[in-house]
């Protein structure tokens, strides 16, 4: 029996079809209002000129709005094409560059720099790829050099190289996490010497040509970039005049080009966004297994995991980890591997620090997300309570929850980004916090120090260096500022 579909029913169906397709990813009304309050919430307690957000859910772009202003000397609105410095995002692309060449067998994680690059002082020889790529090199930080250049001077390649070689050491290598941008600078020397050409244009022939990126590339406040936002930055003081309230200034960017794969691209939200997509999508590797090397942490020398993976933060959680990069204060980028979910945030203000809110923005789209972070747990109930609560709502969310535990790094870091806006009161509590979750940590009370220094309470801070000191005879850094602090009037 031959048996004829209706032409009626048969558009009906596909109609349904489609439009089940478009529900499903397109957010609803609810969260996009949500979304709206959220950030003109956070542009206003920040102080944001302007910001652009992207929201990738299920391999499709289902949201992307733009915010505020973009040039406040001509008033120029923020558009989706409007371009924003992304800074540190940049080592993110670094780390999928280095995986091709992983992916082609022309360089191995394990191996010692100095097997790719000659000239290195033997100190620096023996630290491996994935030690660069993961922060626990110890090699001194080209950055320190660079900023010893005169002002509106750039040092140049050979110089800045020559003085940080002659440096020693920060610590043993693999023993410490500290963000450095010599070990990107290094790893763009090995880029260019396997691609016989600038890591310039195998970014842009490699990554943003397929994922189709037209508004992403590199440069500072010294090219000309046609959508640019202008980068700003509150300061307190200027020309011997105190701003207790903060004064906004323009922020004047140099990356010098040996050091862009550390710090030195521009880009937009949308962007952004299908580079996501690109890279869960298999475009950007060979294989599948690729992305989840990409996104291992790495080890210390006693076995721990680090902080970082290739280029990435990891928010390891027993439930929704997220992978993350951020850039300049000013830009964050969270993906959910197991939600499917990423949110990309860019602001044109340094110090804005995006990445406090981006869980809870997540949570718009999956409500367990904030729930699982214990950062972003404290931080809202903080907000409502107060911060001085900070110890008794640790310790009814424990009580609620064994495995409730936000870890000393994540603490210290919230704490720094506060006392960066100078929320000291807050940072202080967050500080104190960690000191009493981490008791044994020389590092919380180095940073607790530095707080109740910078607060005017200097016989506690003493006795925190004393005490971080103790615990860790080697912190040099915490013996300079005990030093410093003695002789302080």
């Amino acid at each position: 029996m031959n048996y004829k579909l209706d032409p009626w029913l048969l558009r009906m169906a596909v109609m349904t079809l489609l439009l089940i397709g478009l529900l499903i990813n397109t957010p609803s009304l609810a969260q996009t209002g949500q979304v709206e309050t959220l950030i003109r919430r956070e542009m206003q307690e920040r102080r944001i000129p302007g910001l652009q957000v992207a929201v990738v859910q299920r391999g499709k772009l289902v949201l992307l709005k733009s915010y505020g202003i973009g040039n406040l000397q001509y008033g120029t609105p923020v558009t989706s094409q409007s371009i924003f410095s992304i800074n540190s995002c940049t080592k993110a692309f670094t780390g999928v560059a280095i995986m091709q060449l992983v992916e082609e067998g022309k360089v191995d994680l394990a191996a010692p720099v100095s097997r790719y690059l000659a000239d290195l002082p033997a100190s620096w020889q023996p630290v491996t790829i994935r030690q660069l790529l993961t922060h626990v090199s110890g090699l001194p930080d080209i950055l320190r050099v660079i900023d010893s250049a005169p002002m509106g001077r750039v040092m140049d390649e050979e110089t800045a190289w020559a003085k940080t070689k002659a440096m020693p050491m920060d610590f043993p290598t693999g023993t410490q996490f500290l963000y450095n941008q010599t070990n990107y600078a290094l790893l763009g020397k090995i880029i260019d010497q396997f691609r016989e050409k600038p890591f310039a244009e195998v970014f842009r022939e490699r990554q943003f040509q397929v994922a189709g990126m037209p508004n992403t590339g590199f440069g500072d406040s010294r090219d000309v970039i046609p959508n640019k936002t202008q980068s700003y930055g509150y300061v307190t003081r200027m020309d011997g005049q105190a701003f207790p309230e903060g004064k906004v200034t323009n922020s004047y960017e140099i990356f010098p080009a040996f050091r862009r794969t550390a710090s030195g691209m521009n880009s937009t939200a949308e962007d952004l966004a299908h580079w996501v997509m690109a890279l869960q999508q298999g475009k950007l590797f060979r294989t599948k297994t690729a992305l989840a090397t990409l996104w291992t942490p790495g080890n210390y020398n006693d076995g721990t995991p680090t902080q970082w993976a290739m280029g990435w933060v990891t928010k390891p959680r027993p439930r929704h980890r997220a992978m993350i990069t951020t850039g300049g204060g000013r830009s964050a980028l969270f993906v959910y591997p197991e939600d499917d979910l990423t949110i990309i945030v860019l602001t044109n203000l340094a110090g804005s620090f995006p990445e406090e809110f981006i869980d809870e923005l997540a949570g718009f789209y999956n409500p367990e997300i904030p729930k699982s972070d214990p950062i972003m747990t404290l931080h809202m109930q903080l907000r409502k309570r107060g911060f001085e609560q900070a110890h008794a709502v640790f310790q009814e969310e424990k009580a609620k929850n064994a495995a409730f535990q936000p870890s000393e790094a994540d603490l210290n870091d919230w704490a720094y980004r506060m006392m960066s806006r100078r929320q000291l009161t807050e940072a202080l509590s967050i500080f104190k916090l960690n000191v009493t979750l981490f008791p044994a940590s020389w590092n919380v009370y180095d940073s607790y120090g530095e707080a109740l220094f910078r607060n005017g309470r200097k016989e506690e801070a003493i006795a925190m260096y004393r005490k971080s000191i103790e615990l860790n005879a080697d912190n040099q850094g915490g013996k300079q500022m005990l030093e410093r602090i003695l002789k302080t009037p």
